[in-house]
């Protein structure tokens, strides 16, 4: 057993539990920085672990009711087929230095714009409701479709966006949706895309199946134990932290 890595996935466990902020903008920058993986096999590792983590989250959301089924449909309507063809790109060129280097890149604005998201948190809300002017019904199914596609191409090349990004997104378009829907309908959507995407990495070899198994070993009581902290802790100074933390990695990638 690598207990490194079951460290790993317990604090990244404790870190989503305590804000919700999905694991792949952590697990990713970890996977490269602590266990040097190259950046296509450490965002092929993290959509599986991803995946394999929400998994149980999205069963509980649906059972509570918290799962707008329309937007989520209308969002796989549009990241499944765009991560199929990203993906498909990838097999049909193969692995270039291009590709790395686009992978690299991707990953960097993906964690600066978590960052942003998390930063701003509060204010989405209240920006969706001066957008509904614009944002008209007739004209959501159409936006709905359109985030999804980028939604599938961003986690398809980062591993990161399903997660914060997704919810905003989601709460930009739909401001008047209850913040329990937001976050089922987000989870909801989250694991069958980062599953697709997992898949399509696999098939490319990058994957590192063995440290997988102890990084989800460590995030189920790391995830516990962060939502009983939620209590304990303010928030602000955990975003604040998190923001930071985030920043810094998306820089470090980027540079």
């Amino acid at each position: 057993m690598d207990w490194i890595a079951v460290a790993s996935g317990f604090g990244v466990g404790a870190i989503v539990g305590l804000t919700g902020v999905g694991g792949g903008s952590l697990m990713t920058p970890l996977l490269l920085s602590v266990f040097k993986l190259n950046p296509a096999v450490a965002i092929g590792t993290d959509l599986w672990f991803a995946a394999l983590t929400k998994m149980s989250g999205s069963v509980a959301h649906a059972r509570h009711g918290h799962v707008n089924w329309q937007i989520t449909r209308r969002l796989l309507a549009g990241s499944i087929p765009a991560s199929l063809v990203t993906v498909a790109l990838m097999h049909f060129t193969g692995i270039t230095k291009g590709w790395a280097a686009a992978l690299t890149f991707s990953l960097g604005i993906a964690l600066l714009l978590t960052a942003v998201v998390v930063a701003f948190k509060q204010s989405w809300q209240i920006v969706g409701l001066k957008l509904e002017r614009y944002i008209t019904e007739p004209r959501k199914p159409l936006l709905t479709v359109l985030s999804g596609v980028l939604l599938g191409v961003l986690v398809s090349l980062s591993s990161i966006g399903a997660g914060a990004i997704g919810a905003t997104l989601i709460l930009l378009i739909y401001p008047r949706l209850s913040a329990r829907q937001i976050v089922g309908s987000d989870i909801a959507h989250a694991v069958p895309l980062t599953l697709v995407a997992g898949i399509g990495h696999a098939t490319l070899g990058n994957v590192n199946w063995p440290l997988l198994v102890p990084l989800l070993i460590g995030s189920i009581p790391g995830i516990w134990l962060g939502a009983q902290l939620t209590r304990k802790l303010p928030e602000g100074l955990v975003r604040g932290l998190l923001c930071g933390s985030l920043v810094l990695a998306g820089l470090k990638v980027i540079h």
